[in-house]
């Protein structure tokens, strides 16, 4: 069995960020030069270790504030690690800010030569991928504008052209391309499959999990600036829901104190079952299915409602309903309850499928939510692969 050889090593990374607590410019004046309890170290990232392979798509995911687009820019060179280092080969290409790069007096034109130096094409590059940056922009009538009357979607046209076009061994893409509209995202997904069949690397931060498992083969999870996981994507994005219900939990108790019980309703089981009450775990696509939730309330829960959804691994949902849009009054009182949710058929396609429950008030307040609170598979023998099951029919009509 043969490996890649490594593109991206990154050994014991730490940066560390010093915030300044004073509030205006006068203050910091008068303190320089004195000692001062309002400077704070921040560590963006704390001993990151990581080995990207030649030709592999990895996504960085994370929270806000996790430190991924923090490592990009280290992976980047755009900043330099307080601790440890970063090795990398082959030619970068990085859009890692809106319009980094630019200057805002200069013309579209002036700015495609500007750039294309920067990441590293010599002026005879530029002018052989000039009409193929351009036209790959869209942004044609403008070209002779200067940038600082671009739209931050014109910013992102131009600005990923060029990176395309530099021949990359290396693509460091930041969330910037969800400034651009939706045909443009698609020629940018288009681009980067490309990349990958191609053999390039690809090193992407977003807060999607669905263009994550969809686009990576790999998925690092960074929290507070800690590499927290490492590997298949689907399981990565698992891992980020489950810090989202943990830290939704620790919010809820904060607010505790505020006078509301901090525990006011917990779901206590979440029960797949077939039509005949046995347990469900595989089923064939398009058989009935009955998910039995029981949950403990308290007497300051008033009216409330549940909701079920059933996602995919990656998180795109493909069903969802809920007791209140559907009209039905759940009983109120402290103590077990218990709502069933029957589904009469379940046309899905086959692979493995997430079961989401969610109960809050109607008012809004959240009671309890469980992101995971069960799994299935389906197993269908109808032709073709989807989340839908379709018994399709092909003919050779010439």
């Amino acid at each position: 069995m043969t490996t890649s050889p490594e593109i991206i090593r990154v050994t014991d990374v730490s940066k560390r960020f010093v915030l300044h607590k004073e509030k205006s410019l006068k203050e910091r004046a008068l303190r320089l030069g004195r000692r001062s309890d309002h400077v704070e170290d921040f560590w963006a990232l704390r001993d990151i270790n990581l080995s990207i392979e030649a030709g592999s798509t990895v996504g960085l995911m994370g929270s806000n504030g996790s430190g991924k687009s923090t490592l990009l820019k280290v992976i980047g060179s755009i900043i330099q690690p307080t601790t440890g280092q970063v090795l990398r080969r082959g030619r970068l290409a990085a859009l890692l800010e809106l319009g980094a790069g630019f200057h805002p007096e200069l013309t579209g034109r002036e700015n495609v030569y500007l750039n294309a130096a920067i990441l590293g094409m010599t002026r005879q590059e530029t002018d052989r991928s000039f009409d193929d940056i351009v036209d790959f922009s869209g942004i044609e009538s403008f070209i002779d504008t200067q940038v600082k009357f671009y739209s931050s979607g014109m910013y992102v046209r131009l600005a990923f052209a060029v990176a395309v076009h530099v021949d990359p061994d290396l693509l460091l893409v930041d969330e910037v391309l969800a400034v651009g509209d939706e045909p443009f995202q698609r020629k940018c997904m288009d681009q980067i499959r490309t990349f990958q069949e191609e053999g390039r690397t690809i090193v992407l931060v977003s807060h999607s999990a669905e263009q994550v498992g969809d686009l990576c083969d790999r998925a690092v999870l960074l929290r507070d600036g800690h590499m927290q996981f490492d590997g298949v994507p689907r399981d990565a994005i698992r891992e980020l829901r489950a810090g989202f219900e943990e830290d939704r939990r620790e919010e809820a108790e904060r607010r505790g104190d505020a006078g509301r019980p901090v525990n006011r309703g917990k779901i206590q089981s979440v029960r797949l079952l077939t039509d005949t009450g046995e347990p469900l775990e595989t089923m064939p696509s398009g058989s009935p299915m009955v998910c039995r939730v029981e949950i403990d309330l308290d007497d300051s829960v008033e009216r409330w409602m549940m909701g079920f959804a059933i996602e995919t691994p990656l998180g795109q949902r493909v069903y969802h309903v809920n007791t209140h849009t559907e009209g039905v009054e759940l009983k109120l009182g402290r103590g077990r309850h218990e709502v069933e949710f029957a589904l009469p058929a379940v046309p899905l396609g086959e692979g493995d499928y997430v079961v989401r429950i969610g109960a809050g008030e109607v008012a809004g307040e959240m009671i309890d939510l469980q992101a995971h609170a069960a799994t299935f598979a389906v197993e269908s023998p109808t032709a073709g692969n989807g989340v839908i099951a379709v018994d399709a029919a092909i003919d050779v009509l010439s």
